[in-house]
C-alpha cells in the first residue's frame, strides 16, 4: 500500500530562486522557503522560523522563475523527497520538497498567479 506524502506551505523566499535547465531543456528551480509559526512557551507566545529547501520543475517553474525573489511570499503544494548521496566515503541525504503547485501571494510584481507543475515533474 502506498503511503502519503503530501506537502502545503506557505512562506518567505530567502533568496532569489536558482533557475537551471537540463541537457534535454527541462527547466529546474530551486529555492528555499521560511515558514513561521508560533509555539507558547509558559504564558507566552513565541515566534519560530522553519527552513525548506524546494524544487520546481517544468514550464511552470521556468515562468515562475523571474518572479521568485527574495522576500516574495509564496503557497507551495508538493512532496518531500529525499536525496542521496555520497561525498568523501560518507553517505549523506537531504529532504527536499517537490513542488507540484506554486502560488505567488501577496503583493508585488504578479501576485495571485498560480503555476502548476506538468504530470511527472516534466
Amino acid at each position: 500500500m502506498a503511503g502519503i506524502n503530501h506537502v502545503v506551505l506557505v512562506g518567505n523566499l530567502t533568496r532569489d530562486a536558482e533557475l537551471k535547465f537540463t541537457n534535454a531543456g527541462l527547466a529546474i528551480s530551486k529555492f528555499s522557503l521560511a515558514v513561521n509559526r508560533r509555539t507558547k512557551k509558559g504564558d507566552t507566545w513565541q515566534d519560530e522560523v522553519d527552513f525548506f529547501d524546494a524544487v520546481f520543475m517544468g514550464k511552470g517553474a521556468e515562468a515562475v522563475s523571474q518572479y521568485l525573489l527574495k522576500g516574495k511570499q509564496v503557497g507551495i503544494q508538493g512532496e518531500l523527497r529525499q536525496n542521496r548521496w555520497e561525498q568523501e566515503g560518507q553517505k549523506r541525504s537531504k529532504v527536499e520538497i517537490f513542488v507540484t503547485n506554486l502560488q505567488l501571494l501577496g503583493g508585488g510584481r504578479g501576485g495571485g498567479q498560480a503555476a502548476p507543475a506538468e504530470p511527472g515533474g516534466g
